[in-house]
């Protein structure tokens, strides 16, 4: 089941309402990614506490581990990792894809050698689907192939031509059809997104739009960017391609990105994201701020008694002030961790520095998209965004 309601506009900008068969998700939002099953660091109930409506699983890595079997056994994904709230899968093209010389891209599908135990694999839109129907996700993605910015290696290798981007946007589009007759034939009560591709090339994209629009599925996404391109390669596409989606379907921009990526993209009439970049650059020591990234493992914060974030409400920042402590502690509760002490932790390798800092950047980027809401449902979207430009600006 998919239902999405368009509430309002501003300029290309759109608040929306998405109900999915585990919940409704307000829109603008940022989705929080979940590879194995888990959010890297937090704990389920710390992502209810900071407003997570909807996280990631990844189809590739859980069909490796712990497999089919074990998922079928509870009911799907949610019940595995008792998330109780949406959940999107994607389809598993893009891990494929990454593993470079382990797989052999056919017609058919992708032959591939397992990098857990090298195992000879077929991944198919027709498996993808199946793997996808066990794991009971609200919003399955099509199997697609993910077109590089590079062919070969950097150093060695060549830029995309449009005539290869061209081939790889047509298998995507053959590869939709299959998804969606297979996704019919298992009867998924979930909903199937077909992904925009066509590299760096407005034509080709819009040629593929036009193809998955006329197969109707129920929303879409756009791949096929943070891939290595250059940034203003990807903001030429953020500004051709979402917002000639069908507007009364929900628009998912795939693996972006920065919080200027997340503000531009709802400008350009994007509804969802998702990224790995809060988590994985929390774990590297990288916060995201109002007013600027901060980099932990810098010397200048050594001894800085300042949370990561004054303006922040997070527990990493603000602790639990205002919660009183439990056996006769004080009543005012306390007011959060200091720079130096993450600073300490990073640099000692203690586990609670990353956890501390993905709970953080994950509550600056769900914070930032409710911010977003607001501003929308106040007709003021445009001067949130100048204040968003001028605080981020500003440093730390």
């Amino acid at each position: 089941m998919l239902r999405f309601e368009l509430l309002r506009t501003e300029g290309q900008a759109r608040r929306g309402r998405l109900t999915l068969n585990h919940g409704v998700v307000e829109t603008p939002i940022f989705m929080p990614v979940g590879t194995y099953g888990t959010v890297k660091g937090v704990l389920p109930r710390s992502l209810h506490d900071m407003g997570a409506q909807i996280i990631l699983g990844n189809t590739f890595h859980l069909w490796m581990r712990p497999g089919l079997d074990v998922m079928q056994s509870f009911g799907g994904l949610h019940g595995f990792e008792q998330w109780n709230k949406p959940i999107l899968t994607d389809s598993g093209g893009f891990q494929v894809w990454s593993l470079g010389a382990m797989r052999k891209i056919t017609e058919q599908g992708v032959h591939f050698a397992s990098p857990v135990n090298g195992d000879k694999l077929f991944m198919s839109p027709e498996v993808s689907m199946q793997i996808q129907t066990t794991l009971n996700s609200d919003i399955v993605m099509q199997l697609d192939e993910c077109t590089p910015y590079w062919q070969g290696d950097k150093g060695s290798g060549h830029i995309t031509t449009e005539a290869e981007a061209r081939v790889s946007m047509e298998l995507s589009q053959r590869w939709a059809r299959r998804s969606q007759a297979e996704f019919a034939r298992l009867e998924n009560p979930n909903a199937l997104f077909g992904i925009v591709q066509g590299g760096m090339f407005e034509h080709l994209r819009q040629e593929s739009l036009e193809a998955l629009v006329e197969m109707d599925f129920p929303g879409y996404a756009v791949g096929g960017v943070s891939v290595g391109e250059p940034k203003d390669e990807m903001n030429r596409i953020m500004a051709h391609t979402p917002h000639r989606l069908p507007a009364h379907k929900p628009r998912y921009l795939m693996g972006v990105g920065t919080p200027e990526d997340l503000i531009n993209g709802v400008a350009n009439g994007v509804d969802m994201f998702d990224c790995v970049m809060p988590t994985r650059n929390a774990r590297n020591g990288t916060i995201f701020t109002r007013y600027g990234d901060l980099k932990l493992r810098n010397a200048r914060h050594k001894a800085d008694h300042q949370p990561l974030d004054p303006s922040c409400t997070c527990y990493a920042c603000a602790g639990t002030a205002g919660i009183s402590w439990e056996q006769g502690g004080p009543d005012h509760g306390w007011q959060g961790f200091s720079r130096a002490y993450l600073h300490h932790l990073d640099r000692c390798g203690e586990m609670l520095g990353p956890m501390l800092a993905t709970i953080h950047n994950l509550h600056y980027y769900l914070n930032l998209m409710r911010e977003v809401r607001e501003a929308l449902d106040a007709g003021a979207f445009a001067a949130f965004t100048a204040r968003f430009h001028a605080e981020r600006a500003r440093g730390v």
